[in-house]
């Protein structure tokens, strides 16, 4: 079953006034399978069935498209309530999110933002981007697509593959990026449905962490789009445009989904310590100064995130104090939760407890772009400058 053959639920049209009473029903629904899906590689489609019910996958849509318009702290509660129950389910969210806060100032044909949104209302249809490719890695560090999107009389034909395509096989849309067959080709993104003829998707994904996520190649064989579906590509060499509202958004839901990670752990390790009583010491490892002491570290590295996360949500921080917020969040809950890897010893990295499982999620978080070394060289050429 994919998003695009969900079938339309009555929605609740108050979603965003009892946020605070749904979403501990979510995490603790996506949590009961989490560790399933993890095992066997497959993306939960009932989470999306469960978000589409209660409006949730629209969260960010512009409300003159049917979405809900929700700002970024209202949207990062709920992205850290799904990625503490399952944090693929959040990683595909995000990018929904992402894409549609923003698609009417990305210079999109005003039907395609109208038509994408709309079938995220009705028929919970998802989106994201494939970017990276074999030869050129990410995008993000430079580079020229060998996915080629040739032009023909009645549109476009796209050739390429595609590595690490996030929620690859429930996604109703891809948006690729590619470059033109011109002589000064153009790049940037295409719409393509990924109903389109010519659409292979192949199951590549076997990862350590975020297993759910079906980040399978998406191979496209001389797929025909529209001529009006490329969506605002620029001639190669063009300094590409920032939005610095955008690069907040994303690294603070990024990061989110990690910390929420490491709040799930947290959460696992204090009721393991409280329960666990060694018959050598006859009461609770709780009771350990070296368990308290790792659980207060813990709680003192998750405040911190806490803090940097609503900081930059509320626009308090620019674009580059965004990219570090991104990076010392993620490594924050990274360190949280192997500190409690640590301490639980083998307990800790049995496949019969989630934190192990929480452990190899949260590791993930160091993928995202911008990655550290970019952020950090960055900072330090602004302290410099």
């Amino acid at each position: 079953m994919t998003a695009a053959q969900i079938t339309p639920f009555p929605r609740d049209t108050t979603t965003l006034d009892r946020l605070d009473a749904l979403l501990p029903e979510l995490t603790a629904s996506f949590a009961a399978t989490a560790a399933a899906h993890d095992r066997d590689a497959t993306f939960p489609v009932a989470n999306i069935e469960l978000l589409h019910r209660h409006r949730l996958l629209a969260l960010t849509a512009p409300k003159e498209l049917g979405g809900l318009g929700a700002d970024l702290p209202t949207t990062l509660k709920v992205v850290r309530a799904v990625a503490k129950g399952e944090p693929a389910t959040a990683l595909v969210l995000v990018m929904q999110y992402l894409h549609h806060a923003r698609i009417l100032e990305a210079g999109w044909p005003a039907h395609l933002a109208k038509r994408v949104v709309g079938d995220a209302v009705h028929r919970g249809g998802l989106i994201n981007s494939l970017r990276v490719e074999p030869d050129l890695g990410t995008p993000a560090r430079g580079g020229l697509p060998n996915t080629v999107a040739r032009r023909v009389n009645d549109g476009w034909r796209i050739s390429g593959r595609k590595l690490y395509s996030t929620g690859s096989s429930v996604l109703s849309w891809f948006s690729v990026w590619a470059r033109s067959d011109d002589d000064t080709p153009l790049i940037g993104g295409w719409l393509v449905p990924a109903s389109a003829q010519g659409i292979r998707i192949e199951e590549t994904w076997d990862h350590h962490g975020l297993r759910a996520s079906v980040s399978h190649d998406v191979i496209l064989d001389d797929v025909w789009v529209p001529a009006d579906h490329a969506l605002s590509p620029q001639p190669y060499g063009t300094a590409p445009a920032i939005d610095p509202g955008f690069l907040i958004w994303s690294g603070v839901l990024t990061a989110g989904i990690y910390d929420a990670v490491a709040e799930a752990a947290r959460d696992w390790f204090v009721a393991f310590a409280k329960s666990r009583v060694p018959a050598n010491l006859g009461a609770p490892l709780s009771s350990l100064s070296r368990f308290q002491e790792v659980a207060g570290t813990i709680d003192g590295l998750l405040l911190t995130n806490r803090l940097l996360l609503n900081a930059a949500a509320s626009g308090a921080v620019n674009a580059l104090e965004g990219n570090l917020v991104k990076h010392l969040v993620t490594e924050n809950a990274i360190a949280a939760v192997e500190k409690a890897v640590t301490v639980t010893g083998n307990p800790g990295l049995s496949r019969a407890n989630p934190l192990e499982r929480h452990y190899r999620d949260v590791l993930c978080g160091r993928i995202h772009t911008p990655q550290a070394d970019v952020v950090l060289t960055a900072a330090g050429r602004a302290a410099f400058a």
